[in-house]
């Protein structure tokens, strides 16, 4: 059954309120770009952080990623970087509770949302709609973190699907109105990352255009685009507040967990790219990988370079992924009907069992290479180069995946069906650095 909102929705819809932002004092850091991070789970580590970390002596990546042995030791670090960014002026609370306006922008990529404290509801309200499974590791590591420093380090990148701005009630108050009206005026901020992105920020705080906001989000729903980790994380801290486990965040924590900080995007306005994310296996040598196919997918060395192996990649029919590895190539394609029929679960719609990664992690990684399912054993990469090259690194496998179009995330999604993690890469995802929500705030509502 297709989850559903709108106006007579028992949950309201989204809910997005303002909150008092906290964020760098420009004068006290080298610039803007240099504190900024992509979000936690892309930084390529150890070369990526260690490039963060030496950018600038504040960047933001020593709030999400820090480094100790002992995770208790790296959360508490965390913490108290935090307390002394902010005790020393470094970041700064922003006078009035508001909803940002946040533009992205390169070349020709323009990409404008509302940035505020998301209510968060009940999965099976159908509010927020998730696509992907989560390690329960990794949302235990986020949630101690977020505990730790009572903070929301990072937004969420959500999509929902508005009227573009031109219906009557766009064209009035509805929200990317008023995001459109906001961009005219001057930024809070605006700087350039060294990816080429151009990022600017405004407040919106007249309570006119927070009611606007409110309407017309109030109609939608929003599917998980980037986040699903840090979404599970909110939940959780949320019941834990609500069921007595609130001593582990504190009872000056009341109704700060009732929210998660998150990017909104109007897709029909601003289309999000979706791209592949590749895994890398790094105990699995590429011939190794190969000889234990065993006939269970058809196999044929690509020539490189790594632009014309991914294009033989997404010119191949059917299921197929490029595993690399050993300076080499590999197409596995045309898996064994026999193998894809005693592995892949019958009781869920055909469009999921078509997906590469639903074949890729039930037929290959779990019954053919029988790799354990853990962050230990399988990595999870953006860039295919920067898997190739991980891969090498380590004398493992890499296998480069093909990217899943939004519909058939959306669709699947809106059927309750989530789809296996890190299936897709949607973006351009927002900056962390640029606004944070910390406990201390006031004005959410």
């Amino acid at each position: 059954m297709l989850r559903s909102t709108g106006p007579e929705h028992p949950s309201g819809g989204l809910r997005l309120a303002p909150f008092r932002g906290l964020r760098y004092a420009p004068d006290r850091v080298g610039s803007l770009a240099a504190v900024t991070s992509p979000p936690y789970d892309v930084v390529v580590r150890p070369d990526g952080l260690h490039h963060l970390q030496t950018a600038d002596p504040h960047n933001i990546v020593r709030l999400i990623l820090p480094e100790a042995a002992d995770p208790a030791v790296r959360h508490r670090q965390a913490a108290d970087t935090l307390r002394r960014w902010t005790a020393d002026g470094v970041l700064v609370r922003d006078p009035r509770p508001a909803v940002y306006v946040y533009e992205q922008r390169r070349g020709d990529l323009l990409q404008r949302g509302l940035i505020g404290a998301l209510r968060l509801s009940p999965p099976e309200d159908g509010v927020v709609l998730p696509h992907e499974d989560v390690m329960p590791e990794i949302v235990e590591e986020r949630a101690a973190l977020m505990r730790a420093t009572g903070a929301n380090l990072e937004p969420l990148l959500l999509s929902y699907r508005g009227d573009g701005g031109d219906t009557e009630e766009g064209a009035g108050g509805g929200a990317t109105a008023v995001v459109e009206r906001a961009v005219t005026g001057t930024p809070l901020l605006a700087t350039v990352t060294e990816d080429g992105f151009a990022h600017r920020l405004w407040s919106v705080t007249d309570p006119g255009e927070l009611a606007g906001i409110d309407r017309d989000l109030a109609r939608h729903q929003a599917l998980i685009a980037d986040g699903h980790h840090r979404w599970a994380t909110y939940l959780r801290l949320r019941a834990e507040q609500h069921t007595g486990c609130a001593g582990r965040t504190g009872s000056a924590s009341a109704g700060f967990w009732d929210r998660g900080l998150v990017l909104l995007v109007d897709t029909a306005r601003h289309p999000l790219r979706v791209q592949a994310i590749h895994r890398v296996l790094p105990r699995l040598p590429a011939a190794e990988a190969l000889a234990r196919l065993d006939g269970t997918f058809r196999t044929r060395p690509v020539g490189g370079p790594l632009p014309h192996a991914l294009r033989v990649l997404a010119d191949t029919p059917g299921n197929a992924f490029l595993l690399a590895g050993s300076g080499a190539f590999h197409l596995l394609h045309d898996p064994d009907p026999a193998l894809l029929a005693r592995t892949i679960r019958s009781d869920r719609p055909e469009r999921w069992r078509r997906l590469d990664a639903t074949v890729l992690h039930s037929a290959l990684l779990d019954s053919v290479w029988r790799i354990p399912d853990h962050s230990g054993e399988i990595g999870y990469l953006h860039d295919a180069a920067d898997a190739v090259a991980q891969a090498e690194r380590l004398e493992g496998s890499a296998i480069l995946m093909r990217p899943v179009d939004e519909d058939t995330v959306r669709e699947l999604a809106r059927q309750g069906v989530t789809m296996p993690r890190k299936s897709t890469s949607f973006g351009p995802k927002p900056a962390t650095g640029l606004v944070l929500r910390t406990l201390e705030n006031a004005g959410h509502r």
